[in-house]
C-alpha cells in the first residue's frame, strides 16, 4: 500500500503547488540572511571616536613594549660584551676596546628600542583578533584621507617642518579638526607671500 502511493504520479496541479512552495521558502530564507547580514554588517561598522580610540590603545601598546625591550637590549648587550676578554693595548677598529664594547652596548638598547613597537604591535594584534578586519579598513581609510590633507612634503624646509605629517598623534575628532586647521595654515604660509 505504501509502494504503490509512493508510486503513484502526481498530478500537474499538485506538482506547481509543492514548486510553487519550495520557490516561496527558498525566496523567504535567502530574504532573510540577506537583511540579517546587513543588519550584522552595520553593526560591525566602526564609529570614527572608536576607531580613534582603538587606534590610541594600540599607540599605548607599542609604547609600552619599547621601554621593556631597550632595557633587555640593554642587558643583553651588556652581559654579551661585558663578558668578553679585552687588551686595552688592541684596539678593536681603530678604537678603545672599552668604548667599543660601550657603543656595541648602546647599540643593542637602541635595536631593542625599535624591535620594541613591533613586538607591542603584534601583541596587540593577537589580543584583538575579532576587531583586526574592522580596524585594518578603518586604517586604510584613515591613511587615504591623512594622505589627502596633509601638506606636500617638498613646501618643508629643514628649519620648519610640516608638523605631524603622518598624523601619529591624532587620538579623537577634535585633535583631527586641529591636524586640518594646522596643514592648512602650514600650506598658507608656505605658499601665500608674507605680508
Amino acid at each position: 500500500m505504501l509502494r504503490t502511493s509512493l508510486a503513484r504520479p502526481l498530478s500537474l496541479s499538485s506538482r506547481c503547488a509543492q514548486r510553487s512552495i519550495g520557490r516561496k521558502q527558498v525566496i523567504s530564507r535567502f530574504k532573510s540572511t540577506s537583511t540579517k547580514k546587513s543588519v550584522t554588517e552595520e553593526v560591525k561598522k566602526l564609529t570614527w571616536p572608536e576607531y580613534l580610540a582603538i587606534r590610541g590603545g594600540k599607540r599605548k601598546w607599542q609604547t609600552a613594549s619599547t621601554i621593556p625591550c631597550a632595557l633587555l637590549g640593554f642587558f643583553g648587550g651588556a652581559a654579551y660584551f661585558g663578558t668578553l676578554e679585552t687588551d686595552p693595548t688592541k684596539p678593536v677598529m681603530g678604537i678603545d676596546p672599552f668604548f667599543f664594547y660601550g657603543i656595541c652596548t648602546v647599540g643593542c638598547m637602541g635595536m631593542g628600542a625599535l624591535i620594541g613597537p613591533s613586538i607591542g604591535s603584534a601583541i596587540w594584534r593577537t589580543r584583538h583578533r575579532n576587531q583586526l578586519v574592522l580596524v585594518d579598513t578603518m586604517d586604510r581609510e584613515f591613511y587615504r584621507r591623512i594622505a589627502k590633507n596633509r601638506v606636500d612634503a617638498s613646501l618643508q624646509s629643514p628649519t620648519h617642518p610640516v608638523p605631524d605629517y603622518y598624523g601619529e598623534k591624532i587620538g579623537s575628532l577634535h585633535q583631527y579638526r586641529q591636524w586640518l586647521r594646522d596643514q592648512g595654515k602650514y600650506k598658507r604660509k608656505a605658499l601665500l607671500p608674507e605680508e
